[in-house]
């Protein structure tokens, strides 16, 4: 990841959005050593992706950055101001990459702090550019440890909510590439198929196009959505509902969807492979790419 721009939000002072932005260098410290985004991962963040300086489904971002933070008891976002940060940020990538990412962060603050905790921007670049399209990957299967329906039994355990406590994810990627692949979805302890850890997953079965449901204490996908709103322009069917494992070993075709890597085509899910509908997958990555919102 490279480093481009940097913005740090004045979220105490009430002020209009462009008087509570401050611009400051990319690498430029930004947090305290008791920020507790810092020691104890308390916080929540989203990832948008930026094409030609034009941030993609950033209403959806801000709804899912605010219903966040309302399970985190974090102050609520304010909604103008994180939307002028963006945009602000992403008119100025705009005219240093035609592709790159904002990554925008609210912590509960500094543990002596007045409680309205920090805010920042920071816009970057992918360490090397994408392919295009990406390369097929291949998928390992790991149980999440929780029942499908942890979201209402333990709402402590924050499922569902884009929190910065992000270690869990990565050992889950890391176990994925000891195993020979790329990439993870999870399942639940009683065998339903959840998410990636950066990712949402959509499955084809039978013709029809499948995704699992957020009651499952996974996080609704931005891109997933926006797919879905592809396929049924093109006369295809979609739905949400709860999916095994021998559903998702038996799919026709499957993709893990996130922000900044688009629609992914999976060779192959813990040896089990894959039919890899390239002419779908380039269409798709050229519906995403396309989007002005």
């Amino acid at each position: 990841m490279e480093p481009l721009v940097l913005y740090v939000l004045d979220l105490a002072s009430g002020a209009a959005p462009d008087l509570a932005l401050r611009r400051v260098p990319a690498r430029e410290t930004v947090l305290t050593a008791t920020d507790l985004s810092a020691t104890r991962g308390d916080g929540v963040f989203e990832t948008v992706l930026v094409v030609d300086g034009t941030p993609q489904a950033l209403e959806e971002h801000l709804d899912r950055f605010a219903r966040s933070a309302a399970l985190l008891d974090l102050p609520d976002p304010r909604r103008d101001l994180w939307r002028h940060a963006v945009l602000t940020a992403a008119a100025e990538l705009g005219t240093l990459r035609p592709r790159a990412a904002i990554k925008f962060v609210l912590s509960r603050g500094d543990e002596a702090g007045d409680g309205a905790g920090t805010g920042w921007l920071l816009g970057f670049a992918p360490s090397a550019p994408p392919a295009a399209p990406p390369a097929p990957i291949d998928v390992v299967l790991l149980d999440r440890g929780y029942r499908h329906d942890v979201a209402q039994t333990s709402p402590w355990l924050l499922q569902g909510a884009k929190t910065l406590s992000y270690a869990v994810n990565m050992a889950a990627l890391r176990e994925a590439r000891r195993r020979g692949a790329q990439d993870v979805v999870f399942v639940s302890s009683d065998g339903f198929v959840l998410e990636g850890p950066t990712s949402t997953l959509i499955v084809r079965i039978d013709g029809g196009y499948l995704t699992p449901p957020p009651d499952l204490g996974i996080l609704p996908g931005t891109t997933q959505a926006d797919v879905f709103a592809a396929l049924r322009g093109w006369g295809e069917q979609v739905a949400t509902r709860r999916l095994t494992v021998p559903d998702l070993l038996g799919a026709d075709a499957v993709w893990l969807c996130s922000s900044t890597r688009g629609a992914a085509a999976v060779r192959s899910i813990d040896g089990t492979e894959f039919a890899v509908d390239d002419v779908l997958t380039e269409r798709l990555r050229d519906h995403l790419d396309a989007r002005r919102k």
